[in-house]
């Protein structure tokens, strides 16, 4: 079976799947097109032609989860409004706020400057420089998860560190 007879045989099959996942007609079509681009460069690894709705059904699903989990991380909430929260404070355009608002990031960049090296950098990197998680696994020649768990770790400490300052 040719691509073309696979594409207008399943394409409808796939969007409705791609579609009840993901909830928007524009990223099902996106989820579909990725499906069968993943299907094309793995063709030669299916056995039984008769299962291959299946199997682009499968491969559709997975594809729009993932879609679905990028979509999430891109809307994450910021690091500076997770620790505003974490203390009951909201941005707004007041200025006593305002004024409220950058002392609380002097508090939070002299608690940075009490942790250690380490966890300095991967904070700096993270939220000065902007790098995902895997970029800075590859600048400081570390494992992915490695750098995601050091994260976590420096972040609740500067949680700690900013919270105590606020009761003292």
């Amino acid at each position: 079976m040719d691509f073309t007879e696979l594409y207008s045989l399943y394409y409808k099959r796939l969007f409705v799947i791609s579609y009840s996942i993901t909830r928007d007609r524009y990223h099902a079509e996106d989820v579909v097109q990725e499906t069968f681009i993943k299907a094309l460069n793995k063709a030669g690894t299916i056995e039984e032609q008769g299962k291959m709705g299946a199997w682009l059904s499968v491969i559709a699903a997975r594809t729009a989860i993932d879609f679905i989990r990028r979509e999430k991380r891109k809307k994450a909430v910021p690091f500076e409004h997770d620790l505003l929260e974490l203390m009951g404070k909201e941005t707004k355009q007041n200025v006593e706020q305002e004024v409220e608002t950058g002392l609380l990031f002097e508090e939070i960049n002299e608690a940075i400057g009490t942790l250690p090296y380490e966890q300095q950098e991967l904070l700096m990197l993270k939220f000065t420089k902007g790098l995902k998680e895997e970029e800075i696994a590859n600048v400081l020649q570390l494992n992915p998860n490695t750098v995601k768990t050091k994260i976590y770790r420096a972040r609740k400490k500067l949680k700690l560190l900013v919270f105590e300052t606020k009761i003292a």
